[in-house]
């Protein structure tokens, strides 16, 4: 299938991390012009999502370079291994681990959103996770599901503008992800299966918006979010 992303601007914020080259690989493929930004990019943009200006800085270079931004697909967050289950709870855990993803996605989204509605068209896609759907860390769910919620309230605020935006969330990641799905657990993927996935959902192609899309099996014996 021709996703028709031929020559279209895509920034992918955590182009360097597991997911996030998988996604710059798979929309290479398709003929996308792929910029990298991350906080140490050696090749794309230099952008620190904690710092408004830093992501100022480096979406206005990319609008320079390109002149438009069709996709943008942020894929930064510190892996959920980094977090400490032992401060699961803390409130300054939290409040880093809801930083450094749900409102480095914010910021960033801010700052892309005027030049896509001003053209008319852009496609947004964030990776969230399956911790959102299920209790046990307090940190993992609260910057997960915070992550879907701004996503969906900004595809809301875009309804009509021809601008989507999607949140992904993948459970356990691994290259060779297994068929079993444990109850209360969400199903594995791969990083190229989830970059087929959001190279759909950046494509012309997708008129998905306001969405939260798990990938791998569904958090077995959840019904809700």
């Amino acid at each position: 299938m021709d996703l028709q992303l031929q020559d279209r601007v895509a920034l992918v914020v955590g182009g360097a991390g597991l997911i996030g080259s998988a996604v710059v690989e798979r929309l290479r493929t398709e003929g996308a012009v792929v910029v990298v930004a991350s906080r140490h990019a050696a090749d794309g943009v230099v952008l620190d999502g904690r710092d408004d200006e830093s992501v100022r800085r480096a979406v206005a270079a990319v609008l320079e370079e390109h002149g438009r931004i069709d996709a943008l697909v942020v894929s930064a967050a510190p892996s959920a291994q980094t977090l400490d289950p032992a401060r699961n709870s803390d409130p300054d855990q939290v409040i880093d681990a809801f930083d450094a993803k749900a409102l480095v996605f914010l910021r960033i989204a801010n700052a892309v959103v005027p030049a896509m509605r001003d053209a008319g068209y852009g496609r947004i896609v964030v990776l969230s996770g399956q911790n959102a759907f299920v209790t046990g860390s307090i940190t993992g769910s609260v910057r997960n599901a915070a992550t879907i919620v701004i996503a969906k309230n900004l595809a809301d605020s875009l309804a009509g503008t021809g601008v989507a935006v999607t949140a992904v969330s993948p459970g356990i990641v691994s290259e060779q992800p297994e068929a079993e799905v444990r109850p209360g657990a969400g199903g594995q993927s791969s990083p190229e299966q989830i970059a087929d996935l959001v190279a759909f959902l950046t494509s012309p192609l997708s008129a998905v918006s306001g969405e939260s899309i798990a990938i791998g099996h569904r958090v077995r014996g959840v019904t809700t979010l």
